[in-house]
């Protein structure tokens, strides 16, 4: 291997490791998504040239965050030949200090601050959801344009006009890149779980689309959640991370080899992510030993008694309705009522379930939520009322749009005939 053969796998390394780092630095320290976006490859660009000739520096991440900087400041005098208000901010920008400590801003603190500051920003409630969604999976997560809107089942012109809509809204109404003062960081936190949950169950169970689900997404919220459980492990982010750890734990075993659904009762448990159940539940269990735990604990530990049943037969269906009436109290929802209601069907009934289900229905609550519809038809097929479990089935088969859970519902309403 030449020495510039060497460089170039030093750089490729520390791009995959340190990119998202270096990349949240400069949008702190420029203001600007796009400049901090392009001084970062600029950046990366000089270090191959440089670097060959004049070695790797000491800390190459202060280097490239430093070199990112001044390319950037390069690249506002240029534009002041046609804007003069572009030299001023180039002005503002070279007297500024790195940081409050006049460091380069690439110790580790200040670095991983930054990574915080970019993830409230990203997801902050002044933008729209599906915008949150999309510039944290690009801004934070590092994927691509392409990457994300193939996992969204929508075009990449599409997806990128979201994203600069966005950067836009944060540009123009002065939205800060900060972490919030306490008093607003329970209300913004939640944003943020929200954020990496919707990422997560996208993956996790796609809303559309021939797969079932979408392992890239899921990993990516997983690694999203792990990031922000180490900056900050707060008990509903900590609960969070244990509730997608448990449920990913299961992914080998929710699809047959040929794409087939297999639901909860029927999965080979043999299947599933020993480790990730295990760390999992040390989570549930950390969160809710903190008595300031919220819904998303309230989840994992529903999900941690599936994940410590041997079988299905086995679940304390007893204690999952106990946590579901909790959670119902905590955060209530007609879908959160209607996983009760089937908790209830398994602990006394199909038809104390069935009950339960058409009171949600009859209240005009989640008329086109296909779950609802299919939790119905599976009650009244246990109970033998064909008739009705045909119904409630043909509607579930109308309002979904995943191809696997479509064959799913086929086949019951062959087996009803």
């Amino acid at each position: 291997m030449t020495p510039l053969d060497e460089i170039r796998a030093t750089l490729d390394s520390i791009y995959r490791a340190e990119s998202g780092r270096i990349r949240a630095t400069l949008i702190r320290l420029l203001g600007d998504f796009d400049l901090a976006e392009d001084a970062m490859h600029d950046a990366f660009a000089a270090a191959l040239d440089r670097w060959p000739k004049d070695g790797a520096p000491g800390n190459p991440r202060a280097w490239l965050v430093t070199t990112g900087r001044f390319k950037a400041i390069d690249v506002l005098r240029r534009r002041a030949r046609f804007d003069a208000s572009q030299e001023k901010i180039a002005e503002q920008l070279e007297i500024q200090p790195m940081d409050a400590t006049g460091s380069d801003g690439s110790d580790d603190e200040s670095l991983e601050d930054d990574r915080l500051r970019l993830i409230f920003t990203c997801c902050h409630p002044a933008l729209a959801p599906e915008a949150r969604v999309a510039l944290t999976l690009r801004e934070v997560c590092g994927l691509t344009i392409e990457e994300i809107a193939r996992a969204f089942l929508t075009t990449p012109p599409t997806l990128a006009q979201r994203i600069v809509r966005a950067k836009a809204k944060i540009r123009d109404a002065r939205i800060p890149y900060q972490v919030p003062a306490p008093a607003e960081l329970p209300e913004r936190l939640d944003a943020v779980l929200h954020v990496i949950y919707l990422v997560f169950n996208e993956g996790y169970s796609a809303s559309s689309g021939a797969s079932l689900t979408r392992a890239d997404l899921s990993a990516e919220a997983i690694r999203l959640g792990r990031l922000l459980h180490a900056l900050l492990p707060e008990p509903e982010v900590v609960g969070l991370l244990g509730l997608m750890l448990l449920q990913e734990s299961r992914r080998a075993a929710r699809t047959s080899a040929a794409g087939e659904l297999i639901l909860l009762e029927n999965q080979d448990r043999s299947l599933w992510n020993r480790e990730q159940i295990v760390e999992g539940v040390a989570l549930v269990e950390k969160a809710l030993l903190s008595r300031r735990f919220g819904p998303r604990t309230l989840q994992a530990a529903i999900a941690a008694v599936h994940s410590e049943a041997a079988t299905a037969a086995a679940t304390d269906w007893p204690q999952i309705v106990a946590l579901y009436g909790a959670l119902a109290r905590v955060d209530p929802s007609p879908v959160v009522e209607l996983n009760g209601a089937v908790a209830v069907a398994m602990r006394d009934g199909p038809e104390a379930g069935l009950r339960l289900v058409d009171a949600i229905l009859a209240r005009g609550d989640l008329p086109d939520y296909h779950l609802a519809h299919s939790a119905r038809a599976d009650l009244c097929r246990r109970l033998g009322q064909t008739d009705e479990a045909r119904s409630s089935y043909e509607k579930a088969l109308a309002l979904t749009r995943l191809e696997p859970e479509r064959r799913f519902l086929e086949n019951r309403l062959r087996e009803l005939a």
